[in-house]
């Protein structure tokens, strides 16, 4: 069962690792957060060993995106970003063997200041 793993964030300021970048992750002693870093990229690896991280990637900065809207007829855009306090950093996609293991990789992805939000992909039959 394919999951993608959504990793929102506050855009101000924006970078990545987006836990690095927003106040919650930033007030934890150093150790802690050491921790918590060490514990995401063991899960990576442990993802990747066995098979179940397909792939992923970091996003831009959404101050450099541009939207496009249909609107009569006529493609508009109302600036780089939406208004929003939290805009998408980047995404996993991931093939688990069932629902309580997307679970569990989505509250382990999940940081101090940071939402992560876990979505099954469509599945198209003929």
């Amino acid at each position: 069962m394919k999951y993608v793993v959504l990793i929102h964030s506050n855009p101000q300021p924006w970078g990545h690792p987006t836990g690095d970048f927003v106040a919650e992750h930033q007030a934890l002693p150093a150790e802690q957060r050491r921790q918590l870093n060490d514990a995401f990229e063991t899960l990576l690896g442990e993802l990747e060993a066995n098979g179940e991280l397909v792939g992923g990637q970091a996003l831009g900065d959404p101050a450099t995106a541009r939207l496009y809207r249909w609107d009569d007829g006529a493609v508009v855009t109302d600036g780089p970003y939406s208004e929003a306090k939290e805009h998408l950093a980047g995404f996993f996609l991931i093939d688990v063997e069932d629902p309580a293991r997307a679970e569990q990789v989505g509250r382990a992805f999940a940081g101090p200041g940071e939402t992560v939000e876990v979505r099954p992909v469509m599945v198209h039959e003929d």
